[in-house]
């Protein structure tokens, strides 16, 4: 990798450095992921130091927020108001820290229902929507959307008939009613009701919630570190009411951004 004080640098230079491909370099560029790249006078891409770092950001984040929020972010990173980028990176640590909650709520929710006997019980010992409801002290109407969330869907005996809730259901039934008391919203519960049907025990209740507790730390953890990139990518605070433009045009000549009189690569892009 060239030293921060070069003053060029081609595609394939920034390609090895942030691990991405010359097709993804240039991607990222047209996204707006990347600031655009000065050109020479043959048209050959001119890059720096902040095309890289930009680069390197947008990998962590993705990796945290996913590749369309991260692109969100980075593009924020090279405009003003910084407050923008600053939301951004708050409402991303806030959705994490909603899924964190949630999850120990599950598993409190767990502990509370742990290993519910549906092994040894008889087909007759199914339940119809009004039983069920009034067995967890809810509405028909609350089975019926849980049935239309995807969350506890009963078999029928026809298109269109009755509703008989398994042994099963009920399970799945009572495991919603004391997710959603404690606060589950809808939609991770809709994500995280197939890897609990799945588990039929207490231990693999746990090992599902424990696993997606890894995939929020590594989430986190790839967020951290994607902000700490961004810190060499923004440009120096500047005061209220700045000109963001101004702040642009200096950092371009302290060499963040190639200008189109930068030092043209030896080679093409």
């Amino acid at each position: 990798m060239k030293s921060r004080k070069s003053a060029a640098m081609r595609t394939v230079d920034v390609a090895r450095s942030s691990g991405y491909s010359v097709q993804q370099v240039r991607n990222l560029e047209r996204d707006g992921v990347l600031p655009p790249a000065a050109r020479t006078a043959a048209g050959h891409r001119v890059y720096a130091e902040v095309h890289v770092r930009s680069a390197l950001a947008y990998r962590s984040l993705a990796a945290g927020t996913g590749p369309t929020e991260a692109g969100r972010i980075v593009r924020a990173a090279h405009g003003y108001p910084a407050s923008d980028l600053l939301a951004l990176l708050d409402a991303a640590h806030a959705r994490l820290h909603t899924e964190r909650r949630e999850l120990g709520l599950a598993r409190e929710a767990a502990e509370a229902i742990a290993a519910e006997p549906i092994g040894d019980v008889r087909p007759s010992d199914s339940m119809g929507v009004s039983e069920l409801a009034a067995a967890l002290g809810v509405r028909p109407s609350t089975l019926r959307h849980w049935d239309a969330e995807g969350l506890v869907v009963p078999r029928r005996a026809s298109a269109g008939g009755t509703r008989r809730y398994s042994p099963g259901d009920v399970r799945d039934a009572r495991i919603v009613h004391q997710l959603r008391m404690a606060g589950y919203r809808i939609a991770p519960l809709r994500d995280l009701m197939p890897q609990l049907r799945r588990a039929h025990r207490r231990g693999e209740v746990m090992t599902a919630l424990a696993a997606r507790d890894a995939s929020i730390d590594a989430r986190s953890a790839a967020l951290l570190r994607g902000a700490a990139a961004l810190s060499a990518v923004l440009p120096p605070t500047a005061p209220p009411g700045a000109d963001p433009h101004s702040s642009h045009a200096s950092a371009s000549a302290r060499g963040r951004i190639p200008t189109a009189n930068s030092t043209p690569p030896s080679h093409s892009d």
